[in-house]
């Protein structure tokens, strides 16, 4: 049945989506360069909380230890774009395959724990590798080392022309986190994940595969996550364990931005990473109030509604924005001639 108020709320949530998409398709002839930055950031973020919100809303992998290949893509970016003198964009894609291949030894530990134990032994491995990565020399130990600028100067000759370079290849990363993982979510395997997020035991019941949807979020999120990190990186211009390892940056406020926007929802990470910048660029100069309003927003919208600010919406918002849910089939009526002239039955 057709219901205008419901149809146009969500024309209207579809509508500011697709408005904030062409503001970031002309982002550079829009803002200066600051603003330039600090959409990379957010774009840069919005990838990571996407696949946190995969791995921890959908396949229940509840890692605190995300910030680790972050850090390996950072890493493994200088190494391939400075030691092994690749060109930057291919470094950035070796990058993620180094991810990729770190996902492997990585989930052959952590996946032998569940619940808690998961959570502490993924932050665990992450720390381990901060540590290894701070005993690397050739990568300035544990104060880390600038771009050379010969590398640097391969994204464009001039400062603007860099920045611009820089914020495209983040705007590319997002959209293909988005595309590729609504391609995803509308798959079989989406089917199962999404039965997977209402209720695992009964996703088991009717034949969902745990073990390999599990095996296969944690290794689709790592290329993600570690070319992300060449691309702080190149916006950071260095790395150094302690800010290429961040787990305030990369996991913590990963997790306040998949909670406070709604995680096992596909639009939450995006509400979520809006409202964190929001917070962030207009209260960052109360100090350390700012942190406490982020803990304190975070708990009183969990107990409000424990499905975050998109859960919120969901009371006035008929349907999701972007569909990655399947839609029951509708019931097919009586093929009969007569079907709507014959009689109800009496009970």
């Amino acid at each position: 049945m057709f219901e205008p108020k419901a149809f146009w709320t969500v024309a209207m949530g579809r509508g500011l989506l697709a408005l904030g998409a062409a503001v970031l398709i002309v982002g550079p002839a829009l803002f200066s360069i600051p603003q330039l930055q600090l959409l990379t950031q957010f774009l840069s973020l919005l990838v990571i909380a996407i696949m946190w919100n995969l791995l921890a809303g959908y396949a229940d992998i509840v890692s605190i230890g995300q910030h680790a290949f972050v850090g390996i893509g950072a890493y493994a970016f200088y190494g391939f774009a400075v030691f092994a003198g690749l060109n930057p964009f291919i470094a950035l894609v070796m990058a993620g395959a180094t991810a990729l291949l770190f996902a492997l030894p990585v989930m052959l530990v952590i996946f032998r724990l569940r619940e808690a134990y998961l959570a502490v032994g993924s932050w665990v491995v992450a720390e381990t590798l901060m540590l290894i990565a701070g005993k690397l020399s050739a990568f300035g130990g544990g104060s880390g080392v600038s771009m050379p600028v010969s590398v640097v100067k391969e994204l464009g000759a001039q400062p603007a022309l860099r920045y611009e370079t820089i914020y495209w290849l983040s705007f590319a990363l997002a959209g293909l986190a988005l595309a590729s993982t609504f391609i995803l979510m509308r798959s079989r395997v989406g089917i199962g994940l999404t039965a997977m997020r209402d209720d695992e035991e009964g996703a088991g019941a009717i034949g969902v595969n745990l073990i390999r949807s599990r095996i296969l979020c944690f290794l689709w999120a790592a290329p993600f996550l570690g070319i992300a990190g060449g691309i702080i990186t190149l916006q950071k211009l260095r790395v150094a364990p302690p800010a290429s390892f961040s787990i305030t940056d990369w996991t913590v406020y990963v997790i306040f931005i998949v909670v406070i926007g709604g995680i096992g929802s596909f639009e939450g990470p995006i509400i979520g990473t809006i409202v964190f910048f929001l917070i962030r660029q207009y209260l960052a100069d109360i100090g350390v109030w700012h942190f406490i309003l982020l803990g304190v927003l975070s708990i009183a919208v969990i107990l409000v509604e424990p499905r975050g600010l998109w859960g919120l919406l969901r009371r006035i918002v008929p349907q999701d924005l972007i569909p990655v849910s399947h839609a029951p089939p509708r019931r097919r009526r009586a093929q009969t001639p007569d079907a709507d002239k014959a009689p109800s039955p009496t009970l």
